[in-house]
């Protein structure tokens, strides 16, 4: 299928359209969890390790940054429409099939929970899938989806701790603090990590020549999320023993693998890039001086200050658009010499080329001449 503006819209419009619909129940979900002080300080904490793991995701996002929409629409998602799908099912799944508080934990939630994350992620191969290059791509929209969905159901755990309608005390201070430590401070990086399987198929599925790989992936990374997140949860009906066993034994080795692995990928795109770029110079569609500037992100930052120097904010914005279209037809053109090129290949391929050539003449890199004007 190949990506067109409508596409573009019709994504847009049906996320935002179902994040508006998630987001009413779970709003009023949240207002019912408690008075207005325990809200207020359940949202606080909750929203302590947003910050970092969110600028952790950005710093592998650096070599072809996302459009900072899309990744907002993934937190949104992961927040509001996961979120309220998964309540919504599991809910009406319990009363019509009567599975146990055990089984609700350890199978029906893992399921529910990581398909709805997981959508994004289809929707977004399906409408979007000029944003995906890869594996990495797939990591961050993944983790983005991941952080949303735990920042509201951290609020909902930590209200229910404070106001003792958790099931496990009196509540209070200590019980919230308890809460605390365990979701916000132990463990924050759990859904972002369930859900990083399923960003790792859709990665792999967007690089594949083989149908079937493009299918399997997906589904692949949904079955691994689910085994991850149902051994996690399962892990607490045994007590807090059974719990540290599993994080110290599977969960802290499984996420030291999976953020080598996105380092890894990350580092290996410069090579990529390099290569891609090597060969598109070749063919004359940018000078070979320029690749250096550009997959380097050391001297890419050089680059940008030093257009700054010159030309001031206009300057900068001229590079960045430069270095940006760069990215952009390298990782395009590795797909082409991958024999994997997208539908529109060749409409892209002419539209970042037109860029790359329409802002060159007016911006140099440190060492070179200035550009007259």
């Amino acid at each position: 299928m190949v990506p067109t503006r409508r596409d573009n819209v019709a994504f847009t419009v049906v996320v935002t359209a179902l994040v508006v619909l998630g987001a009413l129940p779970i709003l009023l979900v949240i207002a019912l969890s408690g008075g207005p002080d325990s809200l207020v300080l359940a949202t606080v904490l909750a929203a302590l390790p947003v910050g970092p793991l969110v600028a952790c995701y950005l710093w592998l996002d650096r070599y072809e940054p996302e459009p900072r929409s899309l990744l907002l629409l993934g937190l949104l998602w992961g927040g509001f429409v996961a979120t309220a799908a998964a309540l919504l099912v599991q809910g009406v799944g319990g009363l019509v099939v009567g599975v146990t508080e055990a089984a609700s934990l350890a199978v029906v939630a893992p399921v529910t929970e990581e398909f709805f994350k997981g959508a994004f992620l289809v929707l977004l191969l399906w409408w979007r899938r000029a944003e995906l290059d890869g594996v990495l791509d797939g990591i961050v929209y993944a983790g983005m989806v991941g952080i949303g969905f735990a920042f509201v159901e951290n609020i909902l755990y930590l209200a229910a701790a404070y106001n003792g309608t958790d099931g496990m005390g009196p509540g209070g201070t200590e019980a919230l603090t308890t809460t605390f430590v365990l979701r916000c401070l132990f463990s924050p990086f759990a859904h972002p990590f369930f859900t990083t399987f399923i960003g790792i198929g859709v990665g792999l599925a967007v690089g594949s020549r083989s149908t079937a790989m493009r299918v399997l992936a997906p589904l692949g990374g949904y079955v691994l999320a689910v085994l991850a997140h149902g051994l996690w949860n399962g892990s607490t009906i045994y007590g807090f023993g059974g719990f540290v066993v599993v994080y110290v034994v599977l969960m802290a080795p499984a996420l030291v693998a999976t953020a080598v692995l996105a380092v890894w990928a990350r580092r290996s795109e410069r090579r990529m890039l390099a290569a891609a770029l090597g060969d598109a110079a070749q063919r004359g569609l940018l000078p070979a001086t320029d690749i250096g500037w550009v997959v380097d992100l050391g001297a890419r930052r050089r680059a940008r200050s030093h257009a700054r120097r010159l030309g001031g904010t206009a300057g900068e914005r001229a590079m960045i658009d430069y270095q940006q279209a760069v990215i952009e037809l390298g990782f395009l053109h590795h797909r082409y010499l991958r024999g994997t090129p997208p539908p529109d290949f060749a409409l892209r391929g002419q539209d970042y080329v037109a860029r790359i050539r329409a802002v060159r003449p007016s911006i140099a890199f440190p060492g070179q001449v200035v550009p007259t004007r």
